[in-house]
């Protein structure tokens, strides 16, 4: 199984590094050749262009305002919205964004592409505000990013299996 692991944020933006900060930590970590991490920024359309590559998994890592206590890591199986669906209006007032931002824009464009695999996770955050401009994360945010990791890699070690001829990494 192939899996791409895609951390996402800008860190001109206090917390949002988040995603940025977990796919750094992560790129040293051992594991198998068909784990792949990369770390997109902001520029959602990178994202896209990794998914062509074809993967059968994607974990995106990214900070999110779910009304949570900051710090708090989120395991999210999005629903992702089939814009083949939607009224042409609807369509261009959703795929406009030519950066693609957000993840969920990008996971749109990327079904809509038939390129986004059929197991998706994204791996959030909370944020302590979403309006924050600066560098350096806030205490509760960069204390979640170890437990980022330990759930990723956890994730992985799920989907990589020695049954798929790969050997789990221990978590």
């Amino acid at each position: 199984m192939k899996v791409l692991i895609a951390g996402v944020g800008n860190v001109l933006r206090v917390d949002d590094a988040f995603g940025v900060e977990v796919a750094r930590r992560l790129e040293h970590e051992p594991f198998p050749a068909n784990v792949r991490v990369v770390e997109t920024g902001i520029a959602g359309i990178a994202l896209v262009q990794e998914l062509q590559e074809g993967w059968d998994a994607l974990v995106v890592v990214d900070a999110v305002d779910h009304q949570r206590a900051p710090g708090t890591v989120l395991l999210i199986e999005p629903e992702v919205v089939d814009v083949h669906e939607l009224s042409w209006a609807e369509r261009g007032d959703l795929l406009a964004d030519m950066h693609l931002a957000t993840p969920e824009r990008v996971l749109m464009l990327a079904k809509a592409m038939g390129i986004l695999p059929p197991t998706v996770l994204i791996v959030g955050c909370q944020i302590a505000d979403p309006d924050a401009v600066g560098q350096g994360m806030t205490a509760p945010v960069t204390a979640a990013v170890e437990v980022a990791v330990r759930e990723i890699r956890r994730y992985v070690g799920t989907l990589v299996t020695p049954a798929g001829g790969v050997e789990a990494q221990p978590v």
